[in-house]
This record gives C-alpha cells, structure tokens and sequence, in this order.
C-alpha cells in the first residue's frame, strides 16, 4: 500500500475529522464519523435520498486497508477520498480505546418525520428522553433486527451521530429511516394520524405484554414509546399512549435495561404482525 499519506495528526483534513467528535460541529457541518469495517462497510453501500453517496471520506492504515480491502476498493470506486493514514492518526480521529484502523466520515442521514409518515409504517421505535449514546445506538439497533419500519428520536433524546450511538448501532443506523429532534407530542400525534398505535413500555404499566399478545392487540400497526433509562417515561407522556405496557418478570430479576425491554417488546409486535400476515 506504500507509506501512509497523512503523517501528522494536525493535518487540517484529521483536525477537520477529529473536530466531528463534538455534536456543534457535527451539526454545523452536517457530518459525522463511523469507526470499524461493519460500519465502513454500511455506509459506502448507502446513499442519501437524492442517491448521493453517503461516505465521503476514508481513513485507514496500511495494515486496515489490506485486511479490508474490498471496503476499501469500494469507498474509492462510490467516490470517497481515500486516505493511508499512521497509527497516530487514526488514534487521534478514534473515540475508541483500541481503534480497528478504519474510519469513515459520512453525511448526515436522518430523515425527515414527514417522510416517515407518508411510508406507512407498520413498526416504528420512539426514544423519548433517552440520553445514554449507547442505549441509544442498542435500541436502534434492536428496531432492525426485529423489522422496524423506521426509529423517532425526540428532541429530548441524545445525538444520533454521537461517537458511541454509531458504535452502538454496529451499522444499523444506515439500515432504516431515522427522524431525529421531534417533539413528542407531534411524533405521537403524527403517529395516530397515520393509522399507528402508540403503546408507551413502563415497568409499571397497567398491561402486560403477555395479556396484550393474548387478546391479540398488537397485530396492526405499532409504535412503542421508550423513555430514559433512569426514571423512564414522564406521565405526560404515559397520558399520550394507547396504553402503557410492561414486560412481565417471571423470575426473581428487578427489571430490564432499556435496551432489553426495547428488544423484546419489538420483536413480540413484529411476532403478533406476521401472524397476522401484517409484515
């Protein structure tokens, strides 16, 4: 591959990349950073609505580019600017403690929730309040591996394009739409309007998702709202449901983190919906 091309960490394009660890930047620049080969990978097969190219530019060490040389070979023949970057480098642009040799800088993503809408989704994740990048990043996650339709982060919730939420993702950020800064109560109303139910996850809740799968509630289209991880979903935000659902503990455990409860409320709508020829 020949000797690496950026030297110095204070190369104005690593300065440019490693600024795009704070979210003012990010947004100003409408960019941000994916670390590691799966992400990579993701974002050069994605393109924006208007099928530009969402990677725009890559970072890798020699010895990066030739274990992944097909990521490589890609990002360059989508368009990417292509850099053979030191270990120093690398570990100056990195939010990571071991940095796996490959970074990607990509346009922003989101969707707009109108967009959304106009979809008809029959499986929608709403974040509400959810702070903590990597519940965040699981959560959404969890939504693509159970066949969500698209994720809502409201606008009390952290940046999607947070270092640790796109780790999280491990590339499922570029898999389904993702609308970020909505209010909650235009995200709920939005929802209803097009034909979605909106059930709010809370340990407390009066259903059980075991009785809400019994009485065969949950085949049509679903929104499930999940709020913070340390005192879940406020009541005002409880009140806006359809109903508010707690995963039942069968065991002795005290509950479920967000990311678990997220998982498996997902996947039981998703269950109910293909038995219901829904999905």
């Amino acid at each position: 591959m020949g000797t690496p091309e950026l030297i110095s960490p204070r190369s104005p394009r690593v300065t440019a990349a490693r600024r795009l660890a704070k979210r003012a930047f990010r947004g100003k620049e409408r960019r941000f950073i994916a670390e590691g080969p799966q992400a990579v990978r993701e974002a050069v097969a994605h393109r924006g609505a208007g099928g530009e190219p969402t990677l725009l530019e890559l970072f890798a060490t020699v010895e990066a580019a030739e274990r992944y040389a097909d990521i490589v070979a890609a990002a360059r023949a989508a368009g990417a600017r292509v850099h053979f970057a030191a270990d120093a480098v690398i570990a100056e642009v990195s939010q990571t403690v071991t940095p796996q040799g490959l970074l990607g800088v990509c346009r922003f993503l989101d969707s707009p929730f109108e967009d959304i809408l106009r979809s008809r989704p029959r499986l929608v994740a709403v974040l509400a309040h959810v702070r903590d990048p990597g519940n965040a990043g699981t959560v959404l996650r969890c939504a693509d591996a159970a066949g969500a339709d698209a994720v809502v982060l409201t606008d009390a919730s952290v940046d999607l394009y947070n270092p640790k939420s796109v780790r999280a993702s491990v590339g499922s950020l570029f898999h389904l739409p993702v609308a970020v800064g909505v209010p909650v109560e235009q995200a709920v109303h939005g929802l209803k309007e097009a034909g979605v139910r909106i059930l709010a996850a809370d340990g407390a809740g009066a259903d059980d998702l075991d009785d809400e799968l019994d009485a065969g509630t949950m085949g049509g289209p679903t929104a499930w709202i999940f709020g913070n991880e340390a005192w879940g979903l406020p009541a005002e935000t409880r009140a806006l449901a359809d109903a508010v659902v707690r995963v039942p503990i069968h065991g002795k455990a005290e509950s479920l983190n967000l990311a678990t409860a997220a998982a498996v409320c997902l996947y039981a709508s998703a269950r109910a919906q293909r038995s219901r020829g829904e999905r």
